[in-house]
């Protein structure tokens, strides 16, 4: 018997689009789609709109007979560069993608409304994360900032929360679907509950599901910003084991004079504290962060201070990224740097990086670590480490370390 052509999502980006991911694929299957390629793109970057479009006429020469259709924040932001390709059937925004009509045959060609007009993020009940052990929950989505470099709330709207009854029916849902791990995500996770009744915060969330789900064996922070920590989320970090320590900032610099014409909302001082306090109360903790290379005006000593937050802050996983100026944004009208700079400065970024990971990793070798597998042969251990290992996962010894994981 001939399988049914079927429907493939490709996923550029974050955390929260892999999780959109999934529920894009289970609306268009409700909806009867069948044959299609979705592409569940990303607009932090020039570079990623770049690598869609490539991969949209790629995916046309592989599959002629196929449906392609285009979503995510690339979409949503610039509509009509989609619109434009003779490759694509159908674009549609960050809201139509997650309702089943937007996939019906007949819908139109281009949908995408504006995003600002959303108000509520509802619970998508992702049942199915395949060849993961662990899945994504989306708690929160959109942003109220507006950083100058940033045009992700142009792609996802206003900051706006899912209720925490939604998060712990979903988060029991996923647990008997035999995650052992959750993920938390979100555009802007620490700015969790603003918008919902009495206000909860990120901190009183990650404790309301440890205790309603006690079959959560693993909860994770996708990523946060440090100034927004709130004290239940401190006194979380300290007291529950099942909150994994690993925490990634959303850093992007550590120079105080382009944080102030990023728009940030901390200061360097900040990120290096909030690390040390995390670090008193949680001394296995391991910490990653965002970092831009490049900013426009930004200085060789004031990029030496980015270089130098990795030692003083003690991060170990870094998410480069070489300035990419996106139209509309204000850092787009501000001095740019030379492009062969702005590279050069992020593969320095990495390198050291790089050297911070293997120092890290060197640092575990000789303990015992308790990993989650991802397949039959790499593991994750609580900080996040990864580790190769012939063992079936559970507590190991790390015998020794490579620059890239450990070996148990």
């Amino acid at each position: 018997m001939i399988a049914p052509p079927s429907i493939e999502v490709v996923t550029f980006g974050c955390r929260l689009n892999a999780y959109e991911s999934e529920a894009v694929k289970a609306r268009a299957t409700e909806a009867g789609l069948s044959d299609a390629v979705i592409f569940n793109t990303c607009a932090v970057t020039a570079e990623a709109v770049r690598q869609s479009r490539q991969a949209i006429r790629r995916a046309r020469r592989e599959r002629p007979g196929a449906r392609i259709i285009v979503t995510g924040c690339a979409a949503q932001t610039e509509p009509d560069t989609y619109a434009a390709m003779g490759e694509v059937d159908a674009v549609l925004g960050n809201a139509e993608k997650l309702e089943a009509a937007s996939f019906l045959a007949g819908a139109e060609r281009v949908r995408v409304n504006d995003i600002m007009s959303v108000k509520e993020t509802a619970s998508q009940m992702v049942d199915s994360f395949d060849g993961r052990t662990r899945a994504f929950l989306q708690v929160q989505n959109g942003c109220d900032h507006r950083c100058t470099f940033c045009i992700i709330p142009y792609g996802r709207g206003n900051s706006r929360s899912v209720g925490i009854g939604g998060v712990i029916d979903e988060a029991r849902r996923l647990t008997e679907k035999g995650f052992a791990e959750i993920v938390l995500t979100g555009v802007d996770l620490t700015s969790y509950g603003h918008d919902l009744p009495g206000q909860p915060t990120l901190g009183q969330l990650v404790r309301k599901v440890l205790k309603l789900v006690p079959e959560v064996k693993r909860l994770r922070i996708s990523s946060i910003d440090s100034i927004e920590a709130d004290d239940a989320l401190m006194r979380a970090i300290a007291e529950e084991e099942r909150l994994m320590p690993h925490f990634h900032l959303s850093a992007q610099s550590g120079d105080d004079m382009i944080l102030k014409r990023m728009k940030r909302r901390h200061a360097r001082a900040d990120t290096i504290r909030f690390c040390d306090e995390v670090r008193r109360l949680r001394p296995e903790v391991a910490f990653g962060a965002d970092l831009i290379a490049g900013f426009p005006t930004e200085s060789e000593e004031m990029f030496a201070n980015s270089l130098k937050l990795i030692d003083d802050a003690g991060l170990s996983y870094l998410h480069v990224f070489p300035f990419s100026a996106r139209k509309g944004t204000p850092a787009a009208r501000m001095p740019q740097l030379d492009r062969r700079l702005v590279k050069d400065r992020a593969a320095r970024l990495r390198v050291k990086g790089a050297d911070a990971l293997a120092a890290r990793l060197a640092s575990l070798v000789g303990t015992t670590q308790d990993l989650l597998m991802e397949n039959d042969t790499m593991g994750r251990t609580p900080c996040f480490a990864p580790a190769r290992t012939a063992a079936p996962g559970g507590s190991v010894r790390i015998a020794s370390a490579t620059r890239e994981h450990l070996v148990a």
